[in-house]
């Protein structure tokens, strides 16, 4: 049935479009808790996902998974370092001098979710960190519980030429590992979707020496030890290839839980991806045509194509495109640009974020996105709502208009069950679907565990009971049924 009201919808949605030049283009932004303050507590958190809905973006990516430890509660990490989260004593990072020892950890993803959500905004859990286990200077419970699990190179060392230890990718346990967290979270949150970072990868190109490789390789090389030149072009292909066997099982085991999640790649562009990490992204795009079965294919790549100057930019995008067009499935709309505000170095200016938008735009791609939240948030908010506001509004390419809506906030009834501590609010007239309850208290919003459906037989309205105390309460869209029944 959902799945017809979205071809309904979508016809409808065609004539609606050319009426009123509604776009399809994701207009995106990364948010992380290193080097600002965007999400740093609550109340900011709350104030940033209103403001970048103000200003035209549609889809948050959300930092869940960060140097060893989930932003969420997590069983997985629980039954296999012994910690459920980064306990409060420790940094998000060495960068993090702000963070306080004796911050108390925050389910961010749920306070993250939640805000986007209430502004309509399409979220995607942001598996930052992927294979990369932790900072060089970071001791962490991964780092000191899992040491068979670390990448080497040539001389026994773990710590990579971008100064980060690493998960070896081809180890089961460490595979399973990382898959397991991200099919908790899909499990457990109303998800759009998920994203691995460019740490899908092999570490560095030096790297695969560790024992676990070495007898791997040597198992399906008749005992053969693997070559000491790093540059061996066999040598590079077999550990490239484990790679991508990975990468196909991930996106098939959770295409299999949740089928109309976005399934996200955001790798380093290419050439250069596969110079130093092993990778050539662009010939994973051929899986959705293949005979991988179960199906096995990727909703999005964003290519991070940060650049100082728009020639440069120009120039490493339209490498992008044409290695789509020479390896992979030549398709320009599954290609969304990272484009750079701001970093190392210097800012980009507008006029070169403004050229570089309007060039995926020329060239039919699916969007932007845009490093990273700092840029948006405080360097150019005024430009940008100006730029998008001229351009007309845009939905995602990924749903169906209306997906994410704001939340519908509810009002307190006089009557309330005192002896249980229970309070009744009511809901206004609201469209026929499935709603979460949340509800904020003193600690900020948070879900209740429960759903409530309108339907026509109780005239699009509903009481709830929530316990006493709670300042607000509010119903926000659920999408878990709609997402098993969407296929892509």
């Amino acid at each position: 049935m959902f799945l017809l009201k979205c071809a309904v919808l979508l016809c409808l949605l065609g004539s609606i479009d050319s009426l009123f030049a509604i776009q399809r283009e994701v207009r995106g932004t990364w948010l992380t808790t290193t080097a600002n303050t965007a999400i740093s507590n609550p109340e900011n958190t709350e104030q940033s996902m209103r403001r970048i809905k103000e200003i035209g973006l549609n889809t948050v990516y959300v930092e869940s998974w960060k140097n060893g430890y989930t932003q969420f509660p997590s069983k997985v990490l629980q039954r296999t370092l012994g910690v459920t989260q980064r306990p409060p004593y420790l940094l998000q990072d060495p960068s993090d001098v702000q963070q306080s020892q004796s911050t108390t950890s925050r389910n961010l993803l749920q306070e993250t979710l939640i805000a986007a959500h209430r502004q309509g905004l399409i979220y995607v859990a942001w598996f930052e960190y992927g294979f990369m286990a932790a900072h060089k200077s970071t001791m962490n419970h991964l780092r000191i519980q899992k040491p068979a699990w670390l990448s080497r190179d040539r001389d026994g060392n773990e710590v990579a030429s971008n100064g980060f230890v690493w998960l070896n990718p081809l180890h089961p346990e460490a595979q399973q590992f990382l898959l397991e967290l991200v099919l908790e979270a899909v499990d457990v949150y109303d998800l759009d979707g998920i994203q691995l970072d460019d740490r899908i990868v092999w570490p560095d190109i030096r790297m695969g020496y560790d024992a676990y490789t070495m007898a791997l390789y040597a198992q399906e090389h008749a005992g053969q030890s693997p070559p000491n030149n790093y540059l061996d072009p066999e040598w590079m292909q077999w550990r490239a290839d484990k790679v991508t066997q990975f990468a196909q099982r991930f996106v098939q085991a959770v295409r299999a839980k949740r089928p109309g999640l976005i399934i996200s790649l955001s790798p380093a562009v290419y050439p250069w991806s596969w110079q130093h990490h092993l990778l050539a992204w662009p010939q994973w795009s051929v899986w959705s045509t293949s005979t991988l079965k179960p199906k096995a294919d990727w909703d999005e790549f964003i290519p991070q194509a940060y650049r100082f100057s728009y020639p440069d930019f120009a120039k490493t995008w339209q490498q992008q495109i044409d290695a789509m067009r020479v390896y992979g499935d030549s398709q320009a709309a599954k290609l969304v640009a990272g484009i750079r505000i701001v970093g190392d170095g210097r800012d980009s200016s507008w006029e070169q974020l403004r050229q570089s938008i309007e060039l995926t735009r020329t060239n039919k791609n699916a969007g932007h996105v845009l490093w990273y939240s700092r840029g948006v948030l405080d360097l150019y908010p005024e430009q940008l709502r100006a730029f998008y506001q001229d351009s007309g509004a845009a939905i995602s390419p990924h749903f169906p208009a209306g997906w994410r809506q704001v939340s519908i906030p509810l009002l307190k009834q006089n009557a309330t069950e005192n002896a249980a501590k229970i309070e009744r609010w009511q809901s206004p007239k609201m469209e026929v679907g499935r709603y979460q309850v949340i509800v904020h208290d003193q600690h900020g919003w948070r879900y209740l565990d429960q759903v409530v459906t309108i339907s026509a037989a109780n005239k699009g309205m509903v009481d709830v009971l929530v316990p006493a105390g709670c300042s607000r309460v509010e119903l926000i869209v659920d999408r878990r049924q709609e997402m098993q029944e969407l296929q892509r």
